[in-house]
């Protein structure tokens, strides 16, 4: 017998689970809805849509619920559109594709805005970062999601310089929406063979403000946060507090044990990387996630002057820029969660003999900072502690 599209619905409707506003509300409070998806079109969600919502509009719901939401049957799924049709409809195929708890909420997006319930009115992609991010978002690993994640990401770099530098230029270009940057220096005529933000027209001036204002022509829509100051004991708990993830490309001892010693203290992951002469290396360090941090490797500073900077040995100017990129890449996988970090791992490269080469890096029990029982648990003199004068 033929119905009519209101006939159909309505046995759709009967055949399936339905939920007020209310219950989902409750649900989504109580952590008993595992995935909540709102299957309108672009332009109705750009309008609000409920916070925690993962966006799959109704034309590619059934191809990409598998990979973009769960492989689990027996998932919690609730399903929304504008006014309850269009879900109703996407439940009972989800339904005929094995996933047994799936159920569709009266009333759509209307119904829980006129309910007094919480909506988000941002995080989506504009028309513009469409076309900006656009290799990223045919990337099945990336797409539309991940883009959104990687601007919402919060990431910190410790030091504008040789390393700061290429990493900030493509996290910027990533979309990567918070970037901090630390350093109290200014530019030198001498940075620019390698510190690729700065040209002949910045010397002088400092770093983060140069660098601020190259990133920002990049892409203007991420923030650039810049603190024209050196990172201490007394600043470092506050200004990390803020991000996500540290990068470390500072060129001291004091800062490199200050940073790994206030990230391990705040549950951060670093993703480290040095240079020197024709060589460069790079890894993450993450004790939260059991891996190692700078102490277990290094415990204590060389003595004063044994180990030469990059202004008294130099460094090939395109370095920093292979040692930033691995950086940079590794920013973005944490942000992402794909592909294997280097935590636990180390990559070591060679310039003059092109080759990379990789060390395991085992977590130190003894550590006294991430070990069973650490000693250090609050910050230090660190200029003290490496053996120089206090700044």
């Amino acid at each position: 017998m033929a119905l009519t599209s209101s006939q159909l619905l309505q046995k759709v409707k009967d055949s399936i689970v339905e939920v007020t506003p209310r219950e989902v509300s409750q649900g989504l409070q109580a952590g008993e809805t595992q995935h909540l998806i709102d299957v309108r079109e672009r332009d109705e969600v750009l309008d609000g849509y409920i916070p925690g919502a993962e966006l799959i509009p109704r034309g590619f719901l059934e191809m990409t619920v598998e990979e973009d939401v769960t492989t689990d049957r027996e998932a919690a799924i609730v399903l929304y559109c504008a006014g309850g049709n269009r879900s109703a409809l996407a439940a009972r195929d989800l339904a005929a594709m094995g996933y047994t708890k799936v159920s569709s909420m009266s009333g759509g997006f209307k119904g829980w805005k006129d309910a007094g319930f919480a909506i988000e009115q941002n995080g989506l992609l504009s028309d513009d970062d469409l076309q900006r991010y656009s290799r990223h978002i045919i990337l099945p690993e990336v797409g539309e999601k991940g883009q959104q994640q990687l601007l919402k990401g919060k990431v910190l770099l410790v030091g504008a310089g040789g390393l700061g530098c290429p990493t900030g230029l493509y996290l910027a270009g990533a979309g990567v929406g918070t970037i901090g940057l630390v350093d109290a220096d200014v530019v030198d005529r001498s940075n620019l063979q390698r510190q690729v933000l700065f040209g002949e027209s910045v010397i002088g001036r400092p770093k983060v403000e140069a660098a601020r204002e190259r990133m920002l022509d990049l892409n203007p829509g991420i923030a650039i946060n810049g603190y024209h100051e050196l990172l201490t004991s007394a600043n470092a708990f506050d200004i990390l507090g803020d991000y996500d993830i540290i990068v470390n490309g500072c060129d001291n001892f004091p800062t490199r044990y200050l940073v790994n010693d206030a990230a391990v203290l705040l549950g951060k992951p670093v993703v480290d990387g040095s240079i020197f002469r024709f060589e460069g290396q790079a890894t993450v360090y993450h004790s939260a996630e059991g891996g190692p941090c700078y102490r277990c490797l290094y415990p204590q500073p060389p003595p004063p002057g044994e180990v030469p900077s990059c202004a008294e040995g130099g460094v090939l100017g395109v370095l920093p820029g292979i040692v930033g990129m691995i950086q940079a890449t590794e920013v973005v996988k944490l942000i992402l969660g794909r592909g294997s970090s280097l935590v636990g791992r180390m990559v070591l490269y060679d310039a003059m003999e092109m080759k990379f080469r990789e060390l395991r890096l085992r977590r130190n029990a003894e550590c006294p900072v991430c070990g069973d029982s650490p000693t250090v648990k609050e910050l230090i003199d660190y200029d003290q502690f490496c053996g120089l004068p206090s700044r």
